[in-house]
């Protein structure tokens, strides 16, 4: 009878639309004795002689199940009215809908939404609906609002048409869903009702949250409130705990504004960076304000009371402020957000101008000013100030920090064999820093002290060691924050099943902290995460999608196949996208497909397909699909964007809210080509009065143009870049230079701009080196050996770049150590991390010129660097300095080394332990040369592990004998195999009394799944592992 039991519960939790056929078969009794179910939160057992039925975990087990979820919200709207009150029922359909993620919630839901219900339960519906907004599709939100309104309508009582039924507390009731009122709507609201809704305690926390809302809406909303007597050039009044909300970002009364109303404006406006869009038109209006704010008065007098409009101040307005007003400001400056780095470069310089040195007390109070200080100040702080800067609230700001200035300053805690004060109470992101030289030396170390700090795998691997080796403990580890990098398969091999299974939930709430080679036996389910961080292999990914689509018959039926499939939607090939999701599952499929991050061109373009054949001429729907989606934007072509711009007015602002957000994104030209016309036909274009010689008949970029195209910026043509003011140069050289998508020839129109503005490179200051990003890249040789790169700070600003020529990173290299006087033998820790890309310039002979001391603490920097095979093998004889000869070399050494490994000679290559194969890292093996590749063992091949495969690159493939190459694809494939995969079924183990249960089996089942080999794969009954997907 339990077995029997058991396997109806799993029926249930398995064939989710067969509980649904069930329960619509129930008679009202019984139904209403499963509803009553979900609503109790106790953890109820029911006992039936010898078998003890837990209802309590039956309930959880299967809320967490989306077609359980799903089947039990259709039958709630079909049936909970009639066995129910109206309020349980609510109460049952917020606990399905929030466990669904809004999954639930499309368009044609709103067809089976009752329209009688009580006001109590209407109120209660609609409040679950408002916490949803943002997991909603715009589609569903139109829907979802219509229904709201029409039962607001309904029980609004008037036949006069120029009334609105839209009263305070409906206004309320809607909440977010008031952006969907429509204008004419607005305009004809009761000022006495705006009044009291705007009086409410809660309307600024509503309007506060409205991030959606557009500018004519907005203005409306703002019209009637002034209707209502609200004196909106009252300071005390807009004041007032912000009352207006985000209606303040489009406030359109500036005429004859007084200084005093709009500083408390641009106050209340540091809130408008959460609005969806408009951010051109913001900006904007706080340049306006910000004149308006310093009329009569200096800068230097208010720039205390600009709030986050200061971001706005150009290079020169900030060079004329005093140290002194900087000062006086301080308390605001170190909170504003948006400071581009040059910014804060001149900022810093201000603030710390009277301190030779700074100090604790001025840099605690710096904030997000402290990226600021310079990598030598920080160096040359005293020890025990930058411990007391670890240990306050300004430490939260260290991870803003470049590579260099996180290196002044452990330089400085560990100079002269500083310990514990520094190392352990380093915290976040900062600790990675730390080299696994420095961790060797600390005593102090335990797993409590880690679970604050971010590790790198090299940092893992040896203090999991460490630390197991006194504890013995591995629950005390895996709970350590990120220890668990540290595990390696030996530790698992050495866990007993049930040991493994007692620890499995520490992997599985860091999944995400895996890497691909130790995901294999801790995957939970294939639907539940990124198939592309746990197969890396091409032909092995494809064996499992294969799978997948026979167990599917290469269709998706339903929305109960889509919530299976999960995650692995994004993974489905275009054929089955653009035929074989039906009609039924297109809505949920695309809530899914819409968060897919990497969909290749053929599924764009199925999608597109879809896309249009769902909304064909109706343009306005196709904008709302497209709002919001970087992987449906991306889908579309050149046309679709262009004719939606043509017909849908706030398109190109949709546009605008979606390219801020692919900055520093390679996109398609034709795509991008399409934004930039949409957004340039729907600003206001004007030849300048007064235009650059050689420029008559220009439309130069303006910055609201630039401001709003970001990654389209790549369309101008060079002259157009040429021609632009100087004005706006200045403004926005720094977005310029984080556009991806120059070509060299914009880049050089860009820098031919910097040389009239700014003169010739040797009168160019730090913070305008520093905000050339890649407009840098188009500096001659020569051009570079005139800038002053005296500054380490500058120097690290030019290698964030990876794209200069060996010629170039010459130039560099050598201008830093003639401008600050330094040689080889001088460089400091931080001056090695600098450089960056630039030190695979060095000459090879002057590498055994560099201090041991200070190489040993950045080796795992240096071991990022993509350097020439000569330099890596020079840094590899240093680094035996620091760790001893290869064969003495741990995991943890392997890992640390990075490309330097790559530097190995034939020999050493061939002592390596397979053991210590999978420590390489991807980016070690792709620059091992292809001679010194084929080196290595079929068992050590075997050993690589599939992460370190998957690098293996083409030319050093085409150098592997058939033997090496069946290794490799072993590595691919997981590096072990099991016999009894490939066996026939009767030799499959059996159920014994101990096994794990069918839950657990399952779990574990799909770690296993990917140890599969292909041919096992293929051979492979999936389904009820599919299931739990």
């Amino acid at each position: 009878m339990a077995a029997a039991m058991e396997n109806h519960l799993e029926q249930c939790l398995y064939r989710p639309q067969k509980l649904l056929e069930d329960l619509r078969k129930t008679d009202a009794l019984q139904l209403h004795t499963v509803l009553k179910g979900l609503l109790e939160d106790k953890k109820e057992r029911l006992d039936l002689q010898d078998i003890v039925i837990d209802l309590g975990e039956i309930r959880e087990q299967a809320l967490r199940s989306p077609g359980v979820n799903r089947s039990l919200f259709l039958i709630t709207l079909e049936r909970c009215f009639q066995v129910l009150n109206s309020l349980e029922c609510v109460e049952i359909l917020g606990r399905l809908l929030r466990g669904s993620s809004g999954s639930f919630l499309q368009p044609d839901i709103t067809e089976r939404l009752p329209r009688d219900l009580r006001e109590d339960a209407f109120k209660n519906l609609s409040a679950v609906f408002r916490d949803l907004y943002d997991q909603t599709s715009a589609h569903a939100q139109r829907a979802l609002y219509s229904w709201m309104a029409g039962i607001l309508q309904t029980s609004f009582n008037t036949t006069d048409d120029s009334v609105s039924w839209v009263s305070a507390e409906n206004l309320w009731i809607l909440g977010r869903y008031m952006v969907h009122l429509s204008f004419e709507e607005i305009m004809k609201l009761s000022p006495i009702e705006i009044g009291l809704f705007i009086s409410y305690d809660n309307a600024t926390k509503q309007l506060d949250t409205v991030y959606d809302i557009t500018p004519e809406l907005a203005q409306a909303f703002l019209e009637r409130i002034r209707s209502s007597g609200f004196d909106m050039r009252n300071t005390s009044t807009i004041h007032r705990q912000g009352v207006l909300g985000l209606l303040v970002c489009f406030y359109d009364d500036l005429e004859l504004l007084d200084a005093a109303v709009a500083q408390v404006l641009l106050h209340q406006m540091i809130k408008c960076s959460h609005l969806r869009g408009f951010q051109a038109g913001v900006q904007k209006l706080k340049a306006d304000l910000l004149d308006i704010a310093t009329e009569n008065q200096t800068l230097n007098e208010t720039l205390g009371s600009l709030s986050d409009a200061v971001v706005g101040l150009t290079h020169s307005q900030l060079e004329s402020l005093s140290p002194e007003a900087v000062h006086g400001a301080i308390s605001t400056l170190n909170q504003v957000s948006g400071w581009a780095k040059s910014q804060v470069n001149i900022l810093s310089a201000k603030y710390l101008a009277h301190e030779k040195v700074p100090s604790f007390y001025n840099v605690s109070q710096m904030g997000v000013l402290l990226a600021g200080v310079g990598t030598q100040a920080f160096y040359s702080m005293d020890r025990k100030d930058l411990v007391q800067v670890l240990r306050s609230t300004v430490s939260q700001h260290m991870s803003d920090l470049s590579p260099a200035q996180q290196q002044g300053v452990l330089s400085k805690l560990m100079e002269a064999g500083g310990t514990a004060p520094g190392i352990v109470e380093i915290q976040g992101a900062f600790f990675r820093e730390v080299s696994l030289f420095d961790l060797w030396r600390e005593p102090g170390f335990n797993s409590t002290v880690l679970k604050e700090k971010e590790l790198r795998r090299s940092q893992a691997l040896f203090l999991y060691e460490l630390l197991f080796k006194s504890t013995r403990r591995p629950e005390e580890l895996l709970s350590a924050g990120q220890l668990v990098k540290g595990v390696t398969c030996l530790h698992i091999d050495a866990m007993s099943p049930d040991s493994f299974l007692a620890h499995f939930q520490h992997f599985e709430n860091n999944f995400s902290l895996l890497s691909p080679y130790q995901c294999v036996p801790f995957l939970i389910s294939l639907g539940k995460t990124q198939l592309d961080s746990l197969a890396l292999d091409f032909h092995k990914k494809n064996s499992v999608l294969r799978k997948v689509q026979q167990c599917l018959d290469d269709s998706i039926a339903d929305e109960y196949t889509v919530d299976i499939v999960g995650n692995l939607l994004c993974h489905l090939p275009a054929a089955v996208i653009s035929r074989g999701i039906s009609p039924r599952a297109w809505a949920t499929a695309l809530h899914g497909l819409k968060d897919c991050p990497d969909l290749s061109p053929p599924q764009k373009a199925a999608v597109r397909l879809r896309l249009l054949e769902q909304c064909g001429a109706s343009y306005p729907p196709l904008g709302l699909l497209l709002q919001g989606s970087r992987s449906f934007f991306s889908a579309s072509e050149g046309s679709d964007v262009s004719t939606v711009s043509s017909r849908l007015p706030t398109f190109p602002d949709i546009l605008q809210q979606t390219a801020s957000k692919l900055t520093g994104t390679l996109l398609p030209k034709g795509f991008l080509w399409a934004v930039f016309e949409s957004i340039r036909n729907s600003s206001d274009e004007s030849l300048s009065s007064d235009p650059i010689p050689g420029c008559h008949g220009v439309v130069a970029p303006s910055s609201d143009d630039i401001f709003r195209l970001a990654e389209a910026n790549a369309c101008w043509a060079p002259e157009d870049l040429l021609c632009m003011e100087d004005d706006t140069f200045l403004r926005n050289v720094e977005r310029l230079g984080a556009v991806r998508g120059f070509s060299q020839a914009q880049l050089m129109a860009l820098k031919e701009k910097a040389l009239q503005v700014w003169d010739m490179p040797s009168f160019w200051r730090e913070h305008q080196i520093v905000s050339l990003g890649r407009i840098a890249l188009a500096l001659s040789e020569s051009e570079l050996e005139q800038l002053d790169l005296s500054s380490i700070d500058t120097v690290a600003s030019l290698s964030q770049q990876a794209e200069w020529s060996p010629e170039q990173a010459k130039s560099i290299l050598q201008g830093f150590l003639e401008d600050s006087g330094y040689s080889i033998q001088d460089l400091k820790s931080f001056h090695l991390v600098g450089l960056g890309a630039t030190l695979c310039a060095i000459n090879v002979t002057e590498i055994p010129l560099i201090k041991i001391s200070e190489f040993r603490l950045v080796i795992a920097r240096i071991g990022t660097l993509l350097c020439s095979t000569r330099v890596l093998a020079e840094f590899k004889r240093k680094a035996e300095v620091v760790f001893g000869v290869p064969t003495k070399w741990t995991s943890s050494v392997l890992q640390e080394l990075g490309t330097i490994a790559a530097g190995l000679t034939k020999a050493e290559l061939r002592m390596l332990n397979k053991d210590l194969m999978p420590y390489f890292q991807p980016s070690a093996i792709k620059c091992l040369p292809d001679e010194i590749f084929k080196e290595l063992s079929p068992e050590q091949i075997a050993f690589l592990g599939p992460e370190n495969a998957a690098a293996v690159t083409h030319t050093q493939r085409r150098q592997l004998s058939m033997l090496q190459l069946q290794s490799l694809q072993r590595a691919l494939d997981g590096a072990k195999t099991h016999s009894w995969l490939d066996a026939p079924g009767s030799a499959s183990p059996t159920r014994t009394p101990s096994s794990p249960s069918p839950a657990v089996s399952f779990t574990l089942g799909l770690g296993v799944v990917l140890y599969f080999g292909e041919t096992a794969l293929n051979k492979l009954d999936v389904s009820p592992v599919l299931t739990e997907l």
